[in-house]
């Protein structure tokens, strides 16, 4: 496995993999960057230095995350879900075919290894509210505003 840090406006993006894909891409407060980025990694370091510049809204590197069947699935939905847009666990769980797993769609989209590569901050609460976000809500609101910018400024 190779490993590799790039500097985001979020912290320190930790990027994992092999010939076979990236298996994980994570992110901390503190980190230190990467001087060289071994071959296999740089695609997915390019790709995601250009989502933070807002020059790319889909990913297309090989990624290979470890996970069940099921957590598979939900990630796979979730890679679905457009750019800009949201979608509640309980419209995820439906569009998966089963409206009483959504505690097991929500601990698989906790699991998620691919950050942001796999948009699970783009599952938000039935009533709107963001809810449940391993790297913080802060992270999960300027994701969904720099994915989606309200034409109109914040008066407060």
């Amino acid at each position: 496995m190779k490993i590799s840090y790039i500097k985001t406006p979020l912290g320190f993006a930790k990027i994992t993999g092999d010939e076979n894909g990236i298996s994980a891409i994570s992110i901390a407060d503190e980190g230190e960057i990467s001087t060289e980025i071994p071959f296999i990694l740089q695609e997915a370091v390019t790709q995601l230095q250009d989502y933070f510049e807002g020059k790319r809204n889909n990913f297309t590197f090989k990624m290979n995350p470890s996970g069940t069947d099921f957590q598979q699935k939900v990630w796979q939905a979730l890679i679905e879900i457009p750019f800009g847009k949201t979608m509640s666990y309980l419209e995820l769980s439906k569009k998966l075919g089963d409206v009483k797993a959504i505690r097991a769609v929500a601990s698989a989209n906790g699991k998620n290894p691919l950050w942001i590569v796999v948009p699970c901050h783009r599952v938000i609460g039935t009533d709107g509210s963001l809810t449940g976000y391993a790297g913080g809500l802060w992270r999960k609101k300027w994701l969904l505003d720099h994915e989606n910018p309200s034409s109109q400024q914040s008066l407060f």
